[in-house]
């Protein structure tokens, strides 16, 4: 599925026109889909009371179509004019052919029986603001909304988008209505997968309009969903004479005294999805206890500083299996933070001679030193949450939440690597300026060793051969989906990252055939 800016929406809409479709049948099969969605929740529950608040231009039009057309349900359709009157032609058009049955309240001149309907509703649909709006809410239509919201019994849904969010960066100036349900016509908008604009959306449901698949095969998008990414791009079947060697070594260079559990995390999650070898080298202290967990790995067992991180003093160690016994590189989950691993770390990622996933500490450690970056050879993926991201880029977390796309595709072009910016909705850039953005998962995997698990998996199908954007996808996109099939077996609030790394193998990616 792809996520469309609003300008793009907008040439795409001129091109259906040309092609025949024009924005008036465009907007009747809107309305349409709109009046089928709720129909069917209307029926299901009974409900006596629908509200639409209409906006003076084309979003208006869109639900004064489905006023008409919910109007035949056994059921009060209200429509409260949020705005005046309509003032564009499509939507003048269509108010005008509204049936008696629709009760009609300009909000200016009937305010307080607007107020009463608005809390008594059982259900309010939102067609304010569409794609266009750019600023804040006007102090009248900002009270509309407010009312709207604190109708707690109401189901609430949007048209394309929740008035009050400015499409193509998700920001919320003074409020915005929050919906259960928004029904996006043709793609996604950039709200509908951006922080904070997601947590108003509800669920989002894509409905086609009529836009010919033409026009939409060949449009300019901001990102893809990793979905449609691998329904595209299957992964490359093993052969028949397959061994542990041509399924790949992976080098991995996590833990510390104290976090020898990211390294059982992401080896677990690295055998699991697949590599035929796994190296884990490791602090000697902690040998002994990763040892007993991953009894399927081999180890390098390394000198360690007094505060139980690897010593910078193993780098040729390190390297010397890069070169030679290794297919790809795991570098950061738990490796602790000292001036050893801000030196180990850098001379690793300027040396390497094989792919690296570089996460959490090895991601603080870069940031100490973001220039090695360009110094790399090999391809990079790196994996940081927001915090780690506002340090790679000497910013704050509330920067990068509200410039997750923007921030995360010009961080992966200015140091041509791939990024994953972790998270609900987790965002991935290519250094070439390809997106995606991942729409699996929930907010039980927010807890500490979900990343090492991602890393693990990501860090396995790098050394078996996979390029860096497929397996960044891939390993987002099902560590996603083995979390939602933990959240269905053990509920959100119970559910470890334990548990995803060991869903992998009953999931969908442990079904993919070789």
């Amino acid at each position: 599925m792809l996520v469309i800016e609003s300008n793009e929406m907008r040439n795409i809409e001129k091109l259906a026109a040309q092609q025949g479709t024009p924005l008036s049948s465009l907007m009747e099969q809107a309305g349409t889909k709109i009046a089928e969605i709720v129909t069917e929740m209307i029926y299901r529950n009974k409900l006596k009371k629908i509200c639409i608040i209409c906006g003076s231009g084309n979003n208006g039009g869109d639900g004064f179509v489905a006023a008409r057309l919910i109007s035949v349900m056994n059921c009060t359709v209200n429509v409260i004019l949020a705005d005046g009157d309509p003032k564009t032609d499509l939507a003048k058009m269509n108010f005008n052919i509204l049936p008696d049955k629709v009760n009609i309240l300009p909000f200016y001149e009937r305010a307080i029986e607007s107020v009463s309907v608005i809390a008594e509703s059982d259900m309010i649909i939102d067609a304010v603001y569409g794609i266009g709006f750019r600023d804040g809410l006007n102090p009248q239509i900002a009270e509309i909304i407010q009312l709207c919201n604190e109708n707690q019994k109401a189901r609430k849904i949007a048209v394309d988008v929740p008035s009050g969010i400015v499409c193509d960066s998700g920001e919320i100036i003074n409020g915005c209505f929050k919906a259960d349900l928004t029904v996006s016509f043709t793609a996604l908008k950039p709200l509908h997968v951006l922080y904070p604009s997601m947590d108003y959306c509800g669920e989002i449901r894509v409905a086609e309009v009529g836009i010919p698949k033409n026009i939409i095969s060949v449009c300019e998008y901001a990102m893809k969903t990793t979905d449609s990414y691998i329904k595209d791009n299957p992964l490359k079947g093993r052969r028949m004479s397959a061994h542990k060697g041509t399924n790949g070594t992976l080098l991995s260079i996590c833990g510390s005294y104290g976090m020898a559990g990211a390294a059982v995390l992401s080896g677990i999650s690295a055998l699991r999805t697949g590599v035929g070898l796994l190296k884990s080298a490791v602090p000697k202290s902690i040998y002994p206890i990763v040892a007993q967990k991953l009894i399927e790995s081999v180890f390098l067992p390394l000198e360690e500083t007094a505060g139980g991180t690897i010593s910078a003093g193993e780098f040729d160690k390190i390297l010397y299996e890069i070169m030679n016994r290794c297919s790809a590189v795991l570098l950061g989950c738990g490796l602790g933070q000292s001036d050893d691993i801000t030196k180990l770390v850098s001379m690793i990622v300027e040396n390497s001679t094989k792919p690296i996933v570089i996460d959490a500490d090895g991601i603080n450690a870069v940031s100490m030193n973001i220039d090695v970056l360009r110094r790399a050879t090999v391809p990079i993926i790196l994996t940081p949450h927001p915090g780690e991201m506002a340090r790679m880029t000497h910013t704050d977390i509330a920067a990068v939440q509200a410039h997750r796309y923007e921030m995360t595709k010009l961080f992966a072009q200015e140091y041509h690597v791939t990024v994953v910016l972790k998270g609900a909705n987790t965002i991935i850039a290519t250094p070439e300026g390809r997106a995606y953005v991942n729409r699996t998962g929930n907010n039980g995997m927010a807890k500490g060793g979900s990343g090492d698990v991602l890393a693990g998996i990501m860090a396995s199908l790098l050394a078996q051969g996979t390029d860096t954007e497929k397996a960044a996808v891939y390993a987002v996109y099902y560590h996603g989906l083995a979390g939602d099939r933990c959240a269905e077996n053990y509920s959100k609030r119970s559910m470890l990252p334990s548990d995803i790394a060991d869903e992998i193998r009953y999931s969908e990616f442990g079904k993919i055939r070789d």
